[in-house]
């Protein structure tokens, strides 16, 4: 079964992990069965939105298997669209991502409003790092910005409950449940409170985490096969307009990943909560 990531990095982060080279990337995709992984650069996401999303740009034309987010900084809009929109016609990236924490701009600020009122103009998913209860703004965000799809990363955090009611009464908010604190009945809760299965995504925050703790997230969410074909790729190549063949689709056709807890059992998680 393909499997596609929607929330993964590339680059080092000032930590204590050695999870800098792409190598790496590739490597935990190929352990886990992930045929293509969309990443946004660490360095863009803490330090420097240009100069990380230019260097990315020179990793993603070398790896066909990895997508890319533009990270857009709100404290720095000027001239960001045309930047977004020079990647996009790469071809190589597929939306723009936005961390609340590392710059400092909260869901509910004005200069939040300004970067959405950009993404909406330009009508790209954005990958939304959420933590907190103010997930809970995003509907009425979305409301009068009509092209704005907002893939809900970490599914508001430790806010999941919040999360889950956004969701259900937004057909553009996606849930993506990756975060190291594994809490039980997430999903359950989401899907119970009307979030349709066309609106959950599949990410796991590698390299800063190991897969399959978000894997395993999903293997026990006691999904249908047909709904997690919908959970692992198609919902996301719907979202970024992508066709198969992904890419290298060798792993996951010799081995189904939720057949047994073999695969998860070898590796320890990589990382701590909220941090991508």
């Amino acid at each position: 079964m393909p499997i596609i990531d929607v929330h993964g990095h590339w680059g080092p982060w000032p930590f204590h992990m050695d999870v800098g080279d792409v190598a790496l990337n590739l490597e935990l995709m190929d352990r886990y069965g992930i045929d293509v992984q969309v990443v946004s650069a660490s360095e863009a996401v803490m330090l420097d939105a240009e100069a990380g999303n230019a260097a990315l740009a020179e990793v993603l034309a070398a790896h066909p298997r990895l997508y890319g987010y533009a990270v857009v900084n709100p404290n720095r809009l000027d001239g960001a669209a045309d930047e977004l929109r020079g990647h996009l016609e790469s071809g190589r990236f597929l939306g723009a991502k936005i961390h609340t924490t590392y710059p400092g701009v909260p869901i509910g600020s004005p200069r939040m409003a300004a970067a959405f009122d950009l993404l909406d103009e330009l009508g790209v998913p954005l990958l939304l790092h959420t933590w907190g209860p103010d997930v809970a703004l995003l509907p009425g965000l979305l409301a009068t910005r009509p092209r704005l799809r907002v893939i809900v990363g970490h599914a508001g955090g430790d806010a999941w409950r919040e999360a889950a009611h956004a969701a259900a009464s937004c057909d553009r908010l996606y849930l993506e449940h990756c975060r190291t604190v594994a809490d039980a009945g997430r999903i359950g809760y989401a899907r119970a409170a009307g979030v349709p299965i066309e609106r959950f995504l599949f990410g796991t925050d590698s390299t800063l985490i190991d897969p399959c703790v978000a894997l395993g997230v999903v293997r026990d969410a006691g999904f249908t096969g047909e709904e997690l074909q919908r959970v692992l790729w198609r919902n996301a190549a719907e979202l970024f307009g992508l066709a198969e063949p992904f890419g290298s689709a060798e792993p996951f056709g010799s081995a189904e990943p939720f057949g047994s807890a073999e695969p998860f059992g070898s590796a320890e998680p990589f990382g701590s909560a909220g941090t991508g």
